[in-house]
């Protein structure tokens, strides 16, 4: 692990694999109150052979910082954290609030997104009558069962409780105010009507069961791209935690695509 000073956050990350491989480096993006552990399976099996780039985005895991009003805002750190170290085309992978961050990085720098990967991501938010209530209930509960309710609706029917546990006790180690601060800014993010912009080929992996970030969104944002490819898989909301392996084979195909 490596840290890297940008706008007064200090952002950890880990930059793996050969440098001087043909292939084009992966920047792995997590999402909301996550980190950059999200993509173990995908740095395990993709670095051996090409650059993988991963982060802790400001005020989560192990990066310092307060949260930001805009989702450009981090779509700056990382572009920043990417100068620093040299790399100029490159493949964002972003999940969720991460899978904005990418989209955010395809339509400001198109000429350096060779191909973008979302997972479990759209184009804008819209919330069911539940997921507003809960919303709602942030000032009047405590925040950790705030963070817990969320991260249980997050994984998809049958995923080990003791699993779910673990990743409750992750989430509610984000600051309040950096997740409060993000939550205002997925609120405030709308790419639906640029999607045709972004020229480079996509991928969109979504879960069946996800109730966050529900698949039809997903496939709103899909028919104003491009060059859109579709995998729904059996999940929930946290595809990178729930289908790891399969998550990894999906992405793997895609990028051996011509």
């Amino acid at each position: 692990m490596a840290r890297f000073t940008v706008d007064g956050a200090e952002l950890a990350y880990d930059d793996e694999g050969p440098r001087d491989g043909g292939d084009t480096p992966l920047v792995l993006i997590h999402g909301w109150t996550a980190d950059r552990h999200r993509w173990d399976h995908q740095i395990a099996h993709f670095s051996p052979r090409r650059r993988v780039i991963r982060l802790d985005l400001r005020g989560h895991g192990e990066s310092t910082g307060a949260g930001v009003p805009t989702i450009d805002a981090l779509a700056a750190d990382v572009v920043a954290l990417l100068d620093h170290l040299g790399v100029d085309r490159f493949v964002p992978v972003g999940h969720s609030m991460g899978g904005m961050t990418a989209q955010t990085l395809a339509l400001t720098h198109p000429g350096r997104v060779e191909r973008l990967v979302l997972v479990n991501s759209i184009g804008r938010m819209t919330y069911s009558r539940a997921r507003g209530l809960l919303m709602g209930a942030s000032t009047l509960v405590p925040f950790k069962l705030f963070v817990a309710a969320n991260i249980r609706r997050a994984f998809g029917p049958g995923h080990p409780r003791e699993e779910v546990e673990k990743y409750i006790r992750a989430s509610a180690s984000t600051p309040r105010e950096v997740v409060m601060t993000l939550y205002a800014a997925m609120r405030a993010f709308d790419v639906l009507d640029r999607a045709g912009e972004i020229q480079a080929p996509t991928l969109m992996v979504h879960g069946y069961h996800d109730v966050q970030l529900p698949v039809r969104q997903m496939l709103r944002l899909a028919k104003g791209y491009p060059d859109a490819e579709i995998r729904v898989l059996d999940a929930g909301h946290e595809l990178p935690l729930e289908r790891p392996a399969d998550l990894t084979a999906v992405l793997d195909r895609f990028l051996t695509r011509p």
